[in-house]
């Protein structure tokens, strides 16, 4: 079993300071200030910019690729000094991948920065206009349940839209996200505007065990339907691939059937990735829910944070071969893996998976 690594002595100093603005039963909400919330692609090594409105997320899916950066804001707060307010002893003694659910960061100041950063005639603005894109929740869900009472997404939204021409993508897995349909339906008309709709199967009893606080996978195709009657552009995101539990080739179908049907105007598929604060929760939770995966998930992801490419490329070509059956774009998300990565042929082996 992995031993969770807690954070630092100086990180839980300024946890501790951190003002508590909201309870939600075992959710606690922080305030933050940030000194700037558009991300630069030099930074952060995307192919975009990207803006959190929050930092972690409540919906506490067990596969999140994203505890990681709960460590990385603590850590870069504590050097800039920007956390201020009163007291939190608790999330100084809880591991970053489970206060990544647990505390959520607000950051209050967000629309004011960004419009500040969006200035007209700015660089960050002139390159924008370029035609390099703004994606909105590559580490946090934007429309979680903090944005119901604290709004910080729809008046980044508002700020964006004083900005025509611009290239912006939003991904959440929230029907909260139609809430802000006039928006939106004006942010399509004066900048091309993509929603992507986290959506990785139709079992709503096996989406509760993987996604224990995210919506339903019913509420998700609402919200679908809804956007797309508004005429905005909503492709759906199924991502990540579990292997040997939402791979089956039968759940596949159903679902780019189903969002097909529902309008969605593309579909992107990549298999789970396994980075270090993910590793902590997701592997103890096969143990827990899947034990006859485990050995197999360990072995598989023993030198890599990826699935073997053999997997990947039957899985791409699959879901490629559904969009083409329903009439549908299929998109897909393959980061390649380090160029200094030991081979791995005979130490990882691949699952023996439906595919």
């Amino acid at each position: 079993m992995v031993q969770p690594v807690l954070f630092s002595d100086s990180v839980q100093r300024s946890l501790r300071e951190l003002p508590v603005i909201g309870v939600q039963r075992d959710i606690t909400y922080y305030g933050t200030y940030a000194k700037g919330v558009l991300n630069d692609p030099v930074a952060t090594g995307m192919p975009y910019w990207s803006i959190n409105p929050y930092m972690g997320c409540a919906f506490g899916c067990a596969y999140c690729y994203a505890r990681y950066a709960h460590r990385y804001v603590m850590e870069r707060a504590t050097q800039a000094e920007t956390l201020v307010g009163a007291s939190s002893e608790s999330m100084a003694h809880m591991p970053p991948w489970l206060a990544f659910e647990r505390h959520i960061l607000v950051k209050r100041n967000a629309p004011d920065v960004l419009a500040r950063a969006l200035r007209h005639g700015g660089e960050k603005h002139r390159r924008l206009l370029e035609g390099q894109a703004i994606l909105i929740g590559t580490a946090t869900d934007p429309y979680q349940p903090a944005e119901r009472a604290f709004r910080i997404t729809r008046r980044i939204l508002e700020v964006l839209l004083e900005h025509p021409g611009l290239t912006l993508g939003l991904v959440t897995k929230s029907p909260l996200i139609t809430r802000d349909v006039d928006l939106l339906s004006r942010l399509a008309r004066r900048s091309r505007l993509s929603i992507r709709l986290s959506l990785i199967t139709l079992d709503r009893p096996l989406a509760r065990r993987l996604e224990p606080r995210a919506p339903t996978p019913e509420s998700r195709l609402r919200a679908l339907e809804r956007l797309r009657q508004a005429g905005v552009d909503v492709g759906v995101n199924c991502m990540p691939v579990l292997p040997g539990i939402t791979d089956d080739p039968r759940g596949l179908e159903a679902l780019v059937r189903r969002v097909a049907d529902a309008g969605a105007t593309s579909v992107g598929v990549c298999a789970l990735r396994l980075q270090h604060e993910a590793r902590q929760r997701y592997l103890p939770f096969i143990e827990a829910e899947f034990p006859h995966l485990a050995e197999r998930y360990r072995a598989a992801y023993a030198h890599d944070t990826h699935m073997p490419a053999e997997y990947r490329d039957r899985l791409a070509q699959y879901v490629a071969s559904l969009c083409r059956k329903y009439g549908i774009a299929a998109r897909e998300d393959r980061p390649e893996p380090p160029a200094s990565r030991a081979p791995v042929a005979s130490a990882a082996p691949q699952l023996e998976l439906s595919l």
